[in-house]
């Protein structure tokens, strides 16, 4: 018997424009009891019976309290996890580029210690995984593209 659990999850990359530069949110927890720090971009697993879309936009409401609709999809990135006492999980995440629309850090849940707005080169040193920086470059390149397009 195949003890394997495959799990989906649905994120968001909230990027905008302060002054001329580019910021986008990552959320942070702080070292805890046998783990390091993490800088992460807002994501979770589904519910019973949502949509992935669904999904993204109420992860990133929960973990970073910000209001935020799906602009378009970005990508998708699978990965495995195990721990110590559960069985290998098989994990795919499918990210989206989202605009902020209203509400405000205060009201982030309390999964992450601390959630802001990062310069995007401040953010892709941070951010903890390899894959998260592969999807957090493709949300800039999509949103370079679209202002160019607004530009022509």
């Amino acid at each position: 018997m195949d003890a394997n659990i495959i799990e989906i999850a649905a994120g968001g990359v909230v990027i905008e424009e302060f002054s001329g530069q580019m910021k986008v949110v990552l959320c942070h927890r702080y070292r805890s009891q046998g783990s390091r720090s993490l800088f992460a971009l807002p994501k979770g697993r589904l519910e019973v019976g949502e949509s992935i879309s669904s999904a993204a936009v109420r992860e990133v409401r929960e973990e970073t309290g910000l209001i935020v609709e799906i602009d378009r999809p970005l990508m998708d990135i699978k990965y495995s996890v195990k721990r110590i006492s559960d069985p290998l999980k098989h994990k795919t995440v499918h990210f989206f580029l989202m605009r902020h629309i209203g509400g405000d850090f205060s009201s982030h849940d309390a999964e992450f210690d601390e959630v802001n707005w990062f310069q995007v080169d401040q953010a892709l040193k941070l951010l903890t995984y390899q894959n998260q920086r592969e999807v957090l470059d493709m949300a800039l390149t999509t949103f370079d593209l679209k202002r160019q397009l607004r530009a022509d």
